[in-house]
């Protein structure tokens, strides 16, 4: 669904860590439509101006720890 957007960030990260970092950014059709200093300023806009499912909040960082995320469990799997 957003595949493409954020495959387009991924490719640029770097380039746009360099304009926009510590940014959160509105990507939609593969193109910055906005770039701003809180998550919710981000999706208040984004929600005024486009439809759920069509754009992607990313906050802009250096590195993968911007876009990935790891989950810990106290659970203990037996065979």
């Amino acid at each position: 669904m957003l595949e493409n957007e954020f495959e387009y960030y991924l490719k640029n990260q770097k380039e746009l860590v360099k304009k926009y970092n510590g940014m959160f950014l509105i990507i939609k059709d593969c193109e910055i439509a906005g770039a701003y200093k809180t998550k919710q300023e981000a999706y208040d806009t984004a929600t005024s101006k486009y439809q759920l499912g069509t754009f992607l909040i990313q906050h802009c960082l250096p590195g993968a720890e911007s876009h990935t995320q790891t989950f810990h469990s106290r659970v203990i799997l037996s065979v």
